[in-house]
Parts: structure tokens; sequence; C-alpha cells
């Protein structure tokens, strides 16, 4: 039997590779993802852009050469490969389609440049286009590898909990797990400093010290109690059931026969040498919850097990994925029994488990660790409006504004609603302290209510969102049009140039707000980006930056209208939301299939994964964009169930 040090230098062992591990890992072949038309634009017959009269080299030339090519590209975007008919497009999608969208909404050439006439625009844009659609996205693909990960903080909380009945929250006291890709749960950037292995350590003995005081928790880890007996030959018997039946939960797979032996030994000699059962009980839990069987996220298989340099995941390695995926934690006793008779591993059965998790309350975890880290909830904690200008604002509104955004989440997700609810929802969840905020009469519960709403829609006019996308002074149109386009319609812009200027806080110094912004826009650098975010922003205006209705911002009124590239216009906040539940839901239901299938996997998204991306996409769209239509395409999804080798 190892020692429990052993243990832990087997961990650190393994810790130390992941490193390597992701730098070999094996993503496979790529191919592109984009059908003509895909984002929403004019879809073109068989003849070609020559059939226009414009010659697509040409065309780039003329309008897009002379700022995008070589190292001293503008925004860092170069065009030159599309010169080339040999290059490697799979290195350049993500380029492509940024060309395609601001070829589309006319954010390209900038406005003080000579600009193409329609025709020659379809004729660049059908050229790229048809360039993108030449991937084969029914050809053989990788699913891609996930490096080897171990469990954050909020997973070790959860599978604690689940494994010994005992919220103990240790985790708390753990080090800040790393974000990537918007996440805490990726693989690349969970490291293992050596601080976080002396309290693996201290936590394991912590919790086989309170398992073995508590009975309740003692019959959970180790349901076959040698209540009264002293025969050393059957209280080695009790041992091996244990062993195996806690060994299965702890490393969410069966013991290999030599794990088994090796626990089994250990308790033997200490049996034989008169440890009493909660000795050899405490010392069994805390050597396996020190291991990195229970630390990691193991997916480990040997060579043999791939087929072209891919195999299926075995039933626990799904169950284990799937799991942690909605709930955050270990799986439980009906996952365990469908793994162990080899019934988990299709799409079906993972759909179905899938749709049964999601009713479950665990899932709350999926709508704190996803929705919470997607919607940057998180960020409301550390978020303090001026408490002169805003008076009104407090912890309890702070708490409430969070859990508004919560429930919708929950209700979309648990009555399988359409996603499209996030953006366009006429309704919300209230308690006393936020309906008074919202000037919502008759709620005088202080538990939250569901309540309907006359001038607010979706997730984008709750106070916990204007919160955190407003400065503590003032509202900012752009950082509210810039989340925007980062966290729903996928769109992040640019960085902006070096040494352009702040604005003012004070709005009396240069005008209104909205005046301020369109002399900030008369640069051409800035126009080509804030054009799109301040028009998103500004639509937003009539809320505060807590989240309050006003016509007024100190002695100007409030003009909420704008237009989006494209001259699609509007008047006021509510048709704001209309326009992108309706005419942007591709890129909104893309942008949250993305960050859904980051999540699940654990790693970030390649070229390689985009087809599947769009297949989930055109999924959901064609059921009705029911949210358990985006569970069952992901959790189907080659990328789901399977692995690539690595090197």
């Amino acid at each position: 039997m190892d020692t429990i040090v052993n243990r832990v230098n087997a961990a650190r062992s393994i810790a130390g590779s992941c490193h390597r591990q992701a730098r070999g890992i094996v993503l496979g072949a790529v191919f592109g993802w984009l059908a003509i038309g895909a984002l929403g634009g004019p879809v073109y017959g068989d003849e070609g852009p020559e059939a226009t009269g414009s010659r697509p080299d040409a065309l780039l030339s003329v309008y897009c050469y002379d700022c995008h090519t070589g190292d001293g590209a503008e925004g860092g975007v170069q065009l030159d490969f599309l010169q080339r008919t040999d290059v490697d497009l799979s290195n350049h999608v993500e380029v492509m389609e940024k060309a395609i969208r601001v070829l589309r909404e006319r954010q390209m050439p900038p406005a003080d440049m000579d600009q193409p006439d329609d025709r020659e625009r379809v004729a660049l844009l059908t050229w790229i286009e048809q360039r993108l659609h030449s991937f084969d996205c029914g050809a053989v693909q990788s699913p891609g590898r996930v490096t080897l990960r171990r469990l954050n903080r909020a997973e070790y909380n959860n599978t604690v909990r689940d494994l010994t009945g005992l919220d103990l929250q240790l985790a708390n006291d753990f080090p800040s797990d790393d974000v990537g890709h918007g996440f805490d749960n990726i693989g690349d950037v969970l490291t293992i400093p050596p601080i976080l292995m002396e309290k693996y350590v201290d936590a394991a003995m912590k919790i086989a010290e309170k398992v073995v005081a508590d009975d309740r928790a003692r019959r959970q880890v180790f349901p076959y109690q040698p209540e009264g007996v002293k025969d050393t030959t059957r209280l080695i018997e009790f041992a091996r059931n244990n062993i195996r039946h806690f060994g299965l939960r702890a490393f969410r797979r069966p013991l290999t026969e030599a794990e088994e032996q090796r626990f089994f030994e250990f308790a033997r000699s200490r049996f034989e040498a008169g440890d009493l059962p909660a000795v050899v009980q405490q010392a069994i839990i805390a050597a396996m919850l020190t291991s990195p069987d229970f630390l990691f996220h193991m997916e480990l298989a040997p060579d043999e097990a791939y087929t072209d340099g891919i195999r299926r995941l075995n039933d626990f390695e799904l169950a284990n994925r799937l799991s942690y995926f909605l709930w955050s934690s270990m799986p439980d006793d009906e996952l365990f029994e469908l793994a162990g008779a080899g019934k988990l591993g299709t799409p079906q059965a993972l759909t179905e488990q899938a749709l049964r998790m999601l009713r479950d309350e665990k899932s709350q975890a999926l709508v704190e660790n996803f929705a919470g880290q997607w919607l940057q909830l998180r960020q409301l904690d550390r978020i303090t409006p001026d408490p002169e200008l805003f008076p009104d604002f407090d912890k309890s509104l702070r708490d409430a504004a969070r859990k508004e955004t919560e429930l919708l989440f929950r209700h979309i997700m648990v009555n399988d609603r359409s996603v499209l609810e996030l953006l366009n929802a006429d309704y919300t969840f209230v308690n006393q302290r936020l309906a008074n905020h919202y000037g919502i009469r008759g709620v005088e519960e202080n538990g939250f209510v569901r309540v309907q709403l006359p001038n607010r829609r979706g997730v984008l006019m709750h106070t916990s969102i204007l919160l955190i996308t407003s400065n503590p002074t003032r509202t900012s149109p752009v950082k509210r049009g810039k989340w925007v386009l980062d966290n729903l319609l996928g769109e992040p812009p640019p960085p902006p140039p070096p040494d352009v200027p702040e604005l003012s806080e004070s709005a009396e110094t240069l005008g209104t707000l909205r005046q301020q912004m369109e002399q900030h826009r008369a640069n051409p650098n800035c126009a080509v980006c804030h054009d799109k975010m301040d028009a998103l922003g500004f639509g937003l205006e009539n809320f505060d930056v807590i989240g309050k209705w006003r016509d007024t911002d100190g002695r100007y009124p409030i003009d909420a209208s704008g237009e989006l590239p494209g001259g699609r216009r509007f008047e006021g906040p509510i048709e704001l939301i209309a326009i992108l539940a309706d005419e942007k839901k591709t890129e909104f239901v893309r942008c949250l299939t993305q960050r859904m299938l980051t999540y699940a996997l654990g790693r970030g998204l390649t070229v390689g994964d985009r087809c599947t991306v769009s297949q989930i996409v055109d999924h959901v769209a064609q059921h009705d964009y029911r949210f358990s239509a985006l569970i069952e395409g992901i959790v189907s999804s080659p990328q789901f169930m399977m692995q690539a080798k690595g090197d």
C-alpha cells in the first residue's frame, strides 16, 4: 500500500506533465464550417463571382491590400493569403469569417476610403464564402483532446459533498483557479502550485476525520459496517467490499484488480496489527482522496485503444464528462449503474440522462458555474457604484440582481424554453427589493416571483448586466456594446489603437455622452469598431448605472435610438432587442453554443470544432431553439463522446 506521501508525489508527477502534454495535443485534420449564407447574408447560385464581371483579386488589391498586408496590417488582420490558391485555409478561417462580417455590414472599407459598389461587394463576399464552403464538413474530423485537468474548486467541493454527504467547502481555502477561454475548468490553465498539494493533503485528512466521526457519512462512504465484529477475518471481508464501493465513487470508475488488491493488503495488514476499523477506514479515505485518480479527470488509454488516432470514450469516462458538465460533480448511482452495464455510450442514452440531470437540483451548478461565468455575473461582487450618486444601491440589490438573472437562466433550462428568451423574455423574477427598484407594484413577498415586464426584455435589461457594463459614476455605451458583441454575438472587437484618450467623466465639458462619443468616432480608426458598439450601447441608455429606468441623463433627454451597420434602425431598447432576437439569432445561438461546448469539454475550441458548432446551431434552430436541443447537440457530438490520441 502506498503511503499518502507517495500518492502525493505521484500526483505531483502527473501534474507536472500536464503542460508538456498540452503542447503535444493533436487536434487532427481541420476543416471549414461555413455554408454559403450561414451568417444570414445572400445565397448565390453556381455562376460565381466572375459572372458579376469583377475579379476578386483585383477588388482586394483596390479595397483591402493597402491596409491589410504584411506585418504592419491594420488591426493585425492580414489578407495576403487570399492571393494564393495553395494556402491552407484552416489557419485563416477566423480572419475570413471576420472579413465576411465586416463586408456584409459595410464596416469595411472605412467610411473615409473608396467604397466598392454593391456589385463589387457581392462579388467579393461570394468569393470568400465559396472558398470557405469548399471545406468538407462531412469528412472525418478530429474530436480533439482535452488536457489532463484537475478538479477546480467548485468541482472539488461538490464532489466531496456527493461522495461523503458532508458539505465541507474545504476548497474555498485553496488557491484561486485560473481562467482560460472564459471559464475556470479549462485543463490548460488548471496548474498545480506546491501550496495546492499541501492543501490537498490537509483537506483529505480533515475529510477522513469528519467521515469516521459522523455515523451517516461513514455509512455512505463505507456501507458495509462491521458492527460488533471483532474477528479479524470477518473485518477483512468487510474491508474488501468497502474498498470496492468507495473506490468506484472516489475514482469515478471501478478499481483495477491491482488497485483493489493494494488497498486490501493495506487494510488486512492494519487489522492484523490490531488497528480499529475507524482508523483503517480513515487511512483509506485519506489515501484515495490524495490520489491523482480522485484529483484529476482521468481519460487515459493505451495506444491500441485508438483507431486512426481516435477512440470512443468508455462509459465511465462519459458519465464523468456528463456529470461534471451539468452538475460540476461526480456521477450519481444511476450513471454508475448505466456505465457499469455498458448502457451509457450512445447519443440517445447520453441525451436521456442529460435531460434527467437538468431536472435535478444539482443542475444549479450549471447556472452558477456556466451562466455565472458566461454572463460575467461573478464580477458583481467587485462592482461598487458611486455611493453619492447612487445611494439606493446596496448589497441586497446586488444579491437580488444576480438572483434574477440566475433564475431566468434556470427557468429556461428546467422548462426547456427557447434560448432566445435570454434575449427577449418579457418576464422576469423579482423579490420585493428588486420590484421596487424596477417600479413594479404588487410584489410584497421576500421570495422571488415571476412578473411581466412592460419596458424590459431579457438579460440585457437586468440590473446585473447593466451594473457590470457601467462605470462607477456613469453609464458606458462602449462597455455595454462591447459586452453584447463579446458575450452574446461572439464578435469581439479588436483592442483599441494605442494612445486613444479616455472620455471625460463629466458630460458638462463636451455636451451629452452621445455627443462625446460622436467626437470620439470622428477618428476613422475608432469608428470601425465604435459604430457598432456605440449603437448597441446607446440603445440601453434608458437604464442608469444601477439598472433603473430613466428618461433624462442630468439635464439632457435620453436618445436611445440608433442605427446598426447595414442601415437597420431602432428606436429604444425594446426595438433593439427585437432586432437582436430576430436578425442576429443565429449569431447568438452560435456564440452560446461555442461557450457551452468550451465549458462542457474543459478546453478551448479550435478550427476543427467549427463544423460541429454549425451542426449544433442548425439542430437548435430546427427544434425551435429549445434548451434541450442545445444540450443534446453537445453531449452527442464527437467532441464530447470521443478523444484524439496525443503525442
